[in-house]
């Protein structure tokens, strides 16, 4: 009698029955089922051509684009001109002009999301009464759709009838019309979003911090600074530097919420500025080598992130 099947539950949902490899070679039951080799073909192949076509090959393609001066809008052929783009693009004042607007909203609300996801997540790492149900209603930020949440806060932050002017007392102020306080108001929507994010990794960073340890520092009658500093915030460092890591990266290319929130160009980030050179000015060649560099700056930036968290899990 063959032995019993072994059901695996991928994230996905999709149950996949793989056979403990015990079975006798000559048997009914080998010949008419597949072996774990052809099962695990058969669900890795498809998900590397589908990554191969719709990843792999557009960041190919476009790579080729990027040392021409094709233009999607006229039918003329792409002429090779090597690393004029990126020359061009480098010693452009208003490019980096942008990339320093983009710096600047990056750290704004990549620590707004740290301190506030961090500071509800140890709010919530108690008893409280309806702790799930608060948890949840504190992650629908992070759920719903781009544009609706720009729409939303376009709202809020109207002059005649926002709600944020009129609970602050600004009167008329032009939240998004000012180009001073534009990159707030979107850094502050980007905030409000995805703070629950860093909020649910903290909490799984803090659960996972021993017990036994505030109780000895209880024991030893540390205060709550000393206990914060010294175990707290040592151990959930890996998890907070993760977080910072992801939101970096998403931050860096924000796209949505400036678009929708500045309709002049008030906080041009430099992802705004690669949409315009590539769908208003038709710079298909040139918009394509400031991707890459965009690319080459997230990929370095990340690096960085990466070896101060291997540094980190050392200690």
């Amino acid at each position: 009698m063959p032995p019993p099947f072994l059901f695996l539950q991928t994230g996905a949902g999709v149950l996949a029955t793989t056979m403990i490899t015990t079975l006798d070679r000559s048997s009914r039951a080998v010949a008419r089922g597949l072996s774990d080799i052809s099962i695990r073909n058969l669900f890795i192949i498809p998900t590397v051509l589908f990554l191969i076509v719709f990843n792999i090959f557009p960041l190919i393609y476009s790579l080729g684009y990027s040392f021409t001066d094709f233009r999607a809008s006229t039918n003329a052929p792409a002429n090779f001109v090597g690393l004029q783009n990126y020359r061009d693009l480098l010693n452009d004042p208003y490019v980096w002009s942008n990339f320093a607007i983009t710096a600047k909203y990056v750290i704004i609300s990549v620590a707004g999301q740290l301190l506030v996801g961090f500071g509800v997540a140890m709010l919530l790492n108690r008893d409280i009464p309806l702790k799930g149900l608060i948890t949840t209603l504190l992650l629908l930020p992070m759920m719903l759709s781009m544009a609706v949440v720009g729409l939303f806060w376009k709202l809020l932050y109207d002059p005649s009838w926002g709600v944020i002017n009129y609970a602050l007392g600004l009167g008329n102020f032009e939240w998004l019309a000012d180009p001073k306080m534009a990159l707030y108001a979107v850094a502050l929507t980007d905030i409000w979003m995805w703070s629950p994010f860093v909020m649910l990794l903290s909490l799984a960073g803090l659960s996972a911090v021993p017990k036994h340890l505030y109780e000895a520092a209880a024991i030893d009658r540390a205060g709550p600074f000393y206990t914060f500093f010294r175990i707290t915030l040592p151990l959930v460092a890996p998890i907070l530097m993760i977080a910072v890591i992801f939101r970096t990266m998403e931050a860096f290319k924000t796209f949505d919420l400036a678009y929708i929130l500045t309709s002049q160009p008030t906080a041009e980030l430099i992802s705004i500025r690669l949409y315009k050179m590539a769908f208003q000015e038709w710079q298909t060649g040139r918009s394509c080598a400031l991707a890459y560099i965009v690319l080459i700056m997230v990929l370095a930036i990340t690096n960085i992130y990466v070896k101060y968290l291997n540094k980190v899990k050392e200690r």
